[in-house]
C-alpha cells in the first residue's frame, strides 16, 4: 500500500509502502471495542467505597429491649434501617482491570491504523522536527495540512522542541512509537505518522 510523505510545512516529499498486514485490513468495530474498553477499564480508578455495618462507629449495645415496644427488634444502631447506618451491598474500592490476551491487543492496535487508512484519516510526515519550539510555528503548520484534533506518533522518541510546542494547542497529542494505543489512535480526527513512526509500528507489529 503505497502512499505520500509530507513534510511538516506541507510540501512533498516523495512515498512510502506500508504495510498491509498492519494498515489494509478490514476494520472490526468489535476488536476496537474490545481494547478500549480494555484500556478504559485499567485506568479506572475504583476508589469508591461505602461502609459496611461494622465499619459504622456507633456503640454495639443493644438499643431497647426486644420485647414490650410495640416496635421491630433491634440490635445496635448502625445498621442498614437507621440514617448513619451500614450500607447494604454498596461499592468496595477494588480494580476494574481485567484481562485480555496479548494477540488481541497487538491485533486492535493493527485493526486501529487501518481503520484510519481507510477512512483517509492518515498522514505520513517525513519528521516531526521543530527546534524553535514555539506554539505559533506547529499551529500553522498545522493550518496548513488542516489537522484540528491529531495524533501525532513519532519514532523512539519525540523531538523536544516539538513536543514542547504542541502542549499549547488543544486537541493535539504526540506520543512515542512505544506509547501508541487504540484509545488515542480512535479520539483525534487525525492520526499523523512520521517515516521512523511507521518503521517501528512495523516492527512492533510484524
Amino acid at each position: 500500500m503505497k502512499t505520500d510523505v509530507l513534510k511538516l510545512d506541507a510540501a512533498k516529499a516523495g512515498s512510502i509502502d506500508l504495510s498491509d498486514e498492519i494498515f489494509g485490513l478490514e476494520p472490526r468495530a468489535d476488536l476496537l471495542q474490545r481494547v478500549v474498553r480494555w484500556q478504559l477499564a485499567k485506568r479506572q480508578a475504583g476508589t469508591h467505597h461505602t461502609k459496611r455495618r461494622g465499619e459504622r462507629s456507633y456503640s454495639t449495645k443493644k438499643i431497647y429491649r426486644q420485647k414490650g415496644t410495640g416496635g421491630a427488634r433491634h440490635g445496635d444502631r448502625g445498621v442498614v434501617q437507621f440514617r448513619g447506618g451500614g450500607t447494604t451491598k454498596g461499592p468496595l474500592t477494588r480494580s476494574h482491570a481485567h484481562d485480555l490476551p496479548k494477540k488481541v491487543r497487538a491485533l486492535g492496535l493493527k485493526h486501529a491504523l487501518s481503520a484510519k487508512a481507510v477512512a483517509g484519516e492518515l498522514t505520513i510526515i517525513e519528521d516531526a522536527m521543530l527546534e524553535s519550539g514555539k506554539t505559533k510555528d506547529l499551529a500553522a503548520a498545522l493550518k496548513k495540512h488542516g489537522w484540528n484534533r491529531a495524533l501525532v506518533i513519532d519514532g523512539a522518541e519525540v523531538n523536544a522542541g516539538f513536543a514542547r510546542a504542541a502542549q499549547n494547542i488543544d486537541g493535539v497529542d504526540v506520543l512515542p512509537s512505544q506509547g501508541a494505543n487504540v484509545y488515542d489512535i480512535l479520539r483525534r480526527d487525525q492520526l499523523v505518522l512520521t517515516k521512523a513512526g511507521v518503521a517501528a509500528l512495523e516492527e512492533r507489529l510484524k
